[in-house]
């Protein structure tokens, strides 16, 4: 990963890359910032550069030894944390893959050396806490495919839909494991931690001490969405980072140059709807390719609340019902943005609306059903709907009950 590809962010790339060059470099920075801003992206390019033999003037060289290793992400003096759960993983790692048929060998082997049906199991302890090391080469897959991964879309790589990732403090006893060990080969250790904010409680104190008094020729990179939720006495050690919006500019340029999106109304329309979020930019494309599908899905769902049709209900919640969590929820968000600009074109609010061209046809019509009495009732209920999905809640009855409660709020 190189600073170079991390769309946009000039701004914060100067400032970083200054840090290095006036020899500045805190021992613990914070990359805070909204979704799609390049966050992690930004973190390996830094860390890459810090460590690379012949860095350039603006990047990494991409030719030396370290360069060679971090793109790949198997430097041995870069470690990285991020948050993870108990469960089958979809794509282990083969290297770590028990053969099933000698293990049952060596089971049979060892009851016959007992002689004895009734020994007793002897007792392992309670399993630990999953660590990253565990998922760290899916990991690296994941961030070569795409450096601007969400945590939804990670937890879907792993396999645990289901459940909830964290941080524990198993996670940190590890950290301070590495890094007590002297530097491999580059001049720097580099501990990136990835959405920082799902440490809990007892991991991150359990890492006080390590800020308090750091390792020699060691960087913590803490990456974070919500930095409120990072206990203070870390917050209080760290040097603070922002990473902003991408700019629009450099959104379009992007999808001239990486995408081949020539036509120039077409990359507009998408840089405004997508906000600054970079990700979601992407979404946009394939949601474009896919001729809508989420924007399809909404007018079907008012349409059959504003009647109402039950049957209609039904059929939909059955086709919704069977898509992924992360669809679902990516619904919403859409669907969210949609009440929105419809609200905004309900009381003639200005070109803010962030909708598409095909959009504005359908909410020409729709958008007084959206006013005052009912906007904060809709986007609290749809809000609640994908948070209760994200909770792995029934989603056939989380639909159902938004139904109920959307056909009585287009009526009000």
């Amino acid at each position: 990963m190189l600073f170079k590809d991390v769309i946009g962010q000039s701004e914060t790339k100067a400032r970083l890359l200054k840090t290095v060059k006036e020899k500045r470099v805190g021992h613990a920075l914070l990359f805070t910032g909204g979704e799609g801003t390049g966050k992690l992206g930004l973190a390996i390019a830094f860390a890459r550069y810090l460590n690379c033999e012949n860095p350039g003037e603006d990047d990494s060289c991409g030719q030396c030894s370290s360069c060679r290793k971090y793109s790949k992400l198997d430097h041995p003096d870069l470690h990285f944390v991020f948050p993870v759960a108990s469960g089958k993983s979809k794509k282990k790692d083969e290297g770590q893959k028990k053969n099933s048929s000698g293990v049952k060998a060596l089971k049979s082997n060892t009851n016959e050396v007992a002689g004895n049906s009734t020994q007793k199991p002897v007792k392992t302890g309670a399993p630990k806490d999953p660590v990253s090391d565990d998922f760290l080469p899916l990991w690296r897959r994941a961030v070569l495919e795409n450096h601007y991964i969400r945590l939804f879309q990670w937890y879907e790589y792993m396999g645990i839909e289901s459940k909830q990732g964290f941080i524990s403090r198993n996670e940190s006893r590890q950290i301070i494991k590495k890094l007590s060990f002297k530097n491999f080969e580059a001049a720097f250790k580099v501990m990136i931690i990835w959405m920082a904010e799902k440490m809990n409680v007892n991991a991150a104190n359990a890492l006080l001490k390590i800020f308090e008094e750091p390792y020699p020729d060691t960087v913590f990179i803490l990456i974070a969405e919500d930095s409120s939720r990072i206990i203070p006495t870390i917050l209080s050690r760290t040097q603070l980072v922002k990473i902003p919006k991408t700019g629009r500019a450099d959104m379009e340029q992007a999808l001239r140059e990486v995408h081949g999106l020539e036509d120039t109304k077409k990359r507009e329309n998408l840089v405004r709807l997508a906000d600054g979020n970079y990700l979601k930019l992407i979404e946009l494309i394939k949601e474009t390719e896919g001729s809508g599908y989420h924007f399809m899905m909404f007018v079907k769902f008012m349409r059959l609340c504003f009647k109402p049709d039950i049957v209609g209900i039904s059929s939909w919640i059955d086709d919704m019902a069977g898509e992924g969590r992360e669809r679902q929820k990516q619904f919403f968000q859409n669907a969210l943005r949609l009440i929105r600009g419809n609200f905004i074109i309900n009381i003639q609010a200005g070109d803010i609306d962030l909708l598409g061209e095909e959009e504005k046809d359908f909410s020409s019509k729709f958008s007084k059903f959206v006013h005052p009495g009912n906007i904060s009732a809709l986007c609290e209920e749809f809000s609640r709907a994908c948070l209760h999905i994200e909770y792995n809640g029934y989603s056939r009855l989380i639909f159902f009950d938004l139904a109920l409660k959307t056909a009585r709020l287009l009526k009000t």
